[in-house]
């Protein structure tokens, strides 16, 4: 299961959500009147039989409803909801079909949605008309009351609690496995920078110390300039070995936190970085790692591909997760690719279950976020 079917959802455009709210208003008043209505009429007039045909159309007429509530959702929301899963019926009779649909949990899930959809609708309908005069209503009340509308969709309209915990136990299988690839790619690198760094200068060093001692007594000007290059290569292995090190973990975040090491990070970078910081109380080594990297990683991206001229690099804490945002004003175009620096970045964040988000429109500008939760 690929991150961007992941049972979450940023908040809606403004212009979308009231678009959203203005328009759904008229449908949900004619969807609340015709199920109110069918229910009615159909029970009232079952025990003469003509009840059941309106009862099985009105429950036909529920779960095209919520079909294409799943679909308006996702166009005008965001809000990613995968087609429902429903008990199959092809090949009964007209009345087990009926039978069938009512034994499902997700008519009665749609029903739900439905049912409380309409009082909503009345609250938000005023709600984005006072918006599209009321400019700061429309920036931060209205996309908030959006988002909250999703997570109702999520909940009623989306795959049931069976079903969640099984996409939720394929996604943890699916992130362990590249934890592990990623783990397995850095050690090749670490061996690969010692054999190739560290180890050679040793090996020099060694050699060095060799021809010195065989030259001890018969040329002592050839010894010292031997142990003057011995000692070079020594001094160049631990500066290697100091470096590696530090891409393994550097002191800085360890000793000071993210707030310094970020910061320590956009000193070093080409172009203009603005860092901000707020990760009280401190989140675990493995969290702080991951974002530092994450962020390291983007900003050397940003400086080599983007063509941008500033970025933007906002880090904070909620209750059980941290969030890494990095912005940058670029040409955009970004996008995951397998093998490329973003699907890293997501390989990275999926060691400790972390999700990797990326916006970046052409003309730009890109969004990277990371969410990465502080208990796994």
């Amino acid at each position: 299961m690929s991150e961007a079917q992941r049972l979450e959802h940023p908040r809606p455009h403004p212009a979308r959500t009231i678009a959203y709210m203005i328009a759904s208003f008229v449908f949900r008043l004619l969807q609340f009147v015709l199920i109110v209505v069918g229910i009615a009429v159909g029970v009232s007039t079952a025990v003469v039989w003509v009840g059941f045909p309106i009862l099985l159309a009105t429950t036909s007429f529920v779960r095209w409803s919520g079909d294409r509530e799943r679909a308006w959702l996702g166009v005008m929301l965001r809000v990613p909801l995968p087609p429902v899963e429903r008990r199959p019926y092809d090949g009964l009779p007209l009345l087990r079909r009926w039978l069938v649909r009512l034994s499902d949990t997700t008519t009665w899930r749609d029903l739900a949605y439905l049912m409380v959809a309409f009082p909503l609708a009345c609250v938000e309908f005023g709600i984005a008309i006072a918006s599209i005069v009321l400019l700061p209503m429309a920036i931060w009340v209205t996309p908030w009351l959006g988002w909250l509308h999703g997570e109702l969709g999520l909940a009623l309209l989306g795959p049931n609690r069976t079903k969640r915990l099984e996409q939720k136990a394929d996604r943890l299988q699916a992130s362990r496995a590249r934890g592990v690839d990623a783990a397995e790619a850095e050690r090749r690198r670490i061996e690969r920078d010692l054999h190739d760094g560290a180890q050679q200068r040793l090996v020099a060093v060694a050699m060095s110390l060799g021809r010195a001692k065989s030259k001890f007594d018969q040329d002592p000007e050839a010894v010292r300039e031997l142990i003057d290059e011995a000692h070079s290569d020594a001094k160049l292995a631990v500066s290697e070995l100091r470096d590696l090190a530090r891409g393994i973990y550097p002191a800085v975040l360890g000793d000071r936190g993210l707030d310094a090491a970020l910061s320590a990070q956009a000193a070093k970078s080409p172009i203009p970085v603005d860092v901000s910081v707020d990760v009280d109380p401190r989140p675990p080594a493995a969290v702080e790692t991951t974002a530092y990297f994450i962020v390291g990683e983007t900003l050397t991206n940003i400086a080599k591909h983007s063509g941008a001229s500033e970025a933007i690099v906002k880090v904070w804490r909620t209750d059980d997760q941290v969030v890494v945002e990095i912005t940058d004003n670029g040409h955009g175009g970004a996008e995951v690719r397998p093998g490329g620096g973003l699907a890293g970045l997501a390989d990275r964040a999926a060691t400790i279950d972390g999700v990797i988000t990326v916006v970046s429109p052409v003309g730009g500008p890109t969004v990277i976020r990371a969410d990465l939760p502080c208990q796994w």
